[in-house]
């Protein structure tokens, strides 16, 4: 795909990897609309949209749509945090971080596929998940499930949308230098913990994660495919031997 004069839907894009993405697109040539509920820097359309709220997105992307003419990419960023101890979470948080990160996902990635069908063009599709959603880390449990089902939600999409020619693909970042990592900062040496543990020792940026998305996008033989992007994070094992070596 040809991303010069594309027309593409980032949500969440008022900052973090949103924001970098956006950017990215831009530089790339398409026109981006940014769905946020806070301004954004980087967009030549802006729709102020809370991504759980069925309403609220359906008028979004429809707007974005009436405007253009189509839609031909979107990438599925919009999500937020948290942290709880299994037995401490209630219900009320953990439905919180699953209507922006999965039910928000799902709805975005529906209304924007039906744009795509309507318009008989194809598209590409990339949402943003996380390899917390394939590793277990502790007191996270309603956003690592929220982030594997969003890696669920693209295999399956791209299973069913291939015969309208649209690719929908996965982004699963590690530890990422952005406004919600930066929740971190109270945790004492935990930055540089992470970084250490990167086979590329250092953390990620929001534009290293903005290049895969921007590459995914113009793959056109690639669909159903969550791709890490964590400088090597995840290949860590707790039980190197090397680790005990001197």
């Amino acid at each position: 795909m040809q991303l010069d004069g594309a027309t593409a839907i980032v949500t969440g894009g008022a900052s973090g990897i949103g924001q970098a993405t956006a950017a990215a697109l831009q530089h790339a040539g398409a026109r981006v609309a940014v769905l946020d509920l806070e301004d954004a820097p980087h967009a030549d359309l802006a729709v102020r949209c809370d991504v759980g709220d069925e309403g609220q997105l359906v008028g979004a992307v429809g707007e974005v749509v009436a405007q253009y003419g189509g839609l031909d990419v979107a990438v599925i960023n919009a999500g937020i945090g948290g942290m709880a101890k299994l037995l401490d979470l209630t219900s009320e948080e953990w439905d919180r971080v699953m209507r922006v990160n999965l039910r928000g996902a799902f709805l975005t990635l529906r209304e924007c596929a039906r744009a795509m069908v309507t318009s008989g063009a194809g598209g590409a599709i990339v949402a943003i998940g996380s390899v917390s959603g394939m590793l277990v880390d502790r007191r996270m449990s309603h956003y690592s499930v929220s982030k594997a089902g969003v890696a669920q939600l693209v295999r399956v999409a791209a299973r069913e949308l291939g015969e309208h020619g649209i690719r929908v693909n996965g982004v699963a970042p590690g530890t990422t230098d952005t406004p919600m990592f930066a929740a971190t900062d109270r945790l004492p040496g935990y930055r540089e913990r992470v970084a250490s543990r990167a086979a590329l020792g250092r953390l990620g940026t929001a534009e290293d994660v903005a290049q895969v998305v921007v590459g995914l996008c113009t793959l056109d033989w690639v669909t159903g495919q969550v791709l890490i992007a964590d400088g090597g994070v995840s290949l860590a094992s707790p039980i190197d031997p090397v680790d005990s070596m001197s």
